[in-house]
């Protein structure tokens, strides 16, 4: 099989392609034959902080069940499935535990697969971590990510009464409305309009207090990022608002069966043509143009590498 081999990040050539046996699935291990793997901010961070495990950086997969290892119930081999590994993504065969993956539908392509098994989980999971309901208004930062564009995209399908995306650049403004955005606003305006119900935050930093300005009272901000971010507690109190925490992993090793009853509504929602996933594709020998169009914020939806 073909892996990336990731080398220091300042040498003149930080990844390369190396020629390996595919693994063997231990016990309680499925062997999966990857046809796309994700790029993600995740990536990037692992990648600039130095930390890279020694087997590879984990992310999300799409591919069929090449082999079962003793004790795994539940999957067969050929199984098209999609989820999450802990380590060696970038390659043409990966071992993945079954609670970190899910049967993916035969109609729906790879790309569009891997986009929802963690991307679309991550904004259908926070915007019901909100406590949306038809009718409220909700913006969306992060608006062109991965989760953020499908976040933008459920608000709108699902009853939202107004759907205001913020995006770092106005370039992106276009993509956001084709999402089903009302208004678009970009981080560096003053205002980003009339306070609205809901906030989903996957920037954080700053813009988490930002987030919170934004609320009307009785507002509610979902921080679903990584990155971070302080809030005034004063600033929460007059208006009631509410800064809601949020952890996908979380929810995964406590509910699982609520994460799957998640994935069959987004499956449900893409199927009816209601939730439809934006890519950028590339193959896997460019994993560095890959990771320099999410660490640059110039993705549009979901950044993905074909392993075929």
């Amino acid at each position: 099989m073909r892996k990336i081999r990731f080398q220091p990040q300042d040498t003149v050539e930080p990844f390369g392609i190396e020629e390996l046996a595919a693994p063997v699935p231990g016990p309680g291990q499925l062997l999966v034959d990857t046809e796309v793997v994700g790029v993600s901010l995740g990536l990037v961070r692992t990648l600039r902080g130095g930390t890279v495990p020694a087997a590879g950086p984990g992310g999300e997969m799409v591919g069929r069940v090449a082999a079962l290892g003793a004790d795994v119930e539940g999957f067969r081999v050929g199984d098209r499935v999609g989820g999450v590994v802990f380590e060696g993504l970038y390659a043409q065969s990966v071992l993945a535990v079954p609670a970190m993956v899910t049967v993916v539908p035969p109609q729906v392509t790879a790309a569009e697969a891997l986009a929802l098994v963690r991307g679309g989980l991550v904004a259908l999971s926070a915007l019901r971590a909100g406590r949306f309901e038809p009718g409220e208004s909700v913006l969306v930062t992060a608006a062109a990510s991965g989760a953020g564009h499908l976040a933008v995209q459920l608000a709108r399908t699902l009853g939202g009464g107004r759907v205001v995306a913020a995006v770092r650049a106005v370039d992106k403004a276009d993509f956001a409305r084709g999402c089903g955005a009302d208004e678009v606003v970009t981080y560096a305006q003053d205002s980003w309009g009339d306070p609205v119900d809901l906030v989903l935050d996957g920037v954080g930093g700053d813009l988490v207090q930002r987030g919170v300005d934004a609320l009307a009272p009785h507002g509610r901000i979902v921080a679903f990022s990584a990155g971070g971010g302080t809030v005034d507690a004063g600033s929460l109190l007059g208006g009631l608002k509410s800064v809601i925490g949020f952890s996908i992993g979380l929810i995964s090793r406590q509910q699982p069966e609520l994460i799957e009853q998640r994935r069959s509504e987004l499956w449900d929602l893409h199927a009816a043509d209601r939730l439809r996933p934006a890519h950028v594709a590339l193959p896997l020998d460019q994993i560095a143009k890959a990771v320099d169009l999410i660490e640059s914020r110039t993705n549009l939806g979901r950044v993905l590498l074909h392993t075929t």
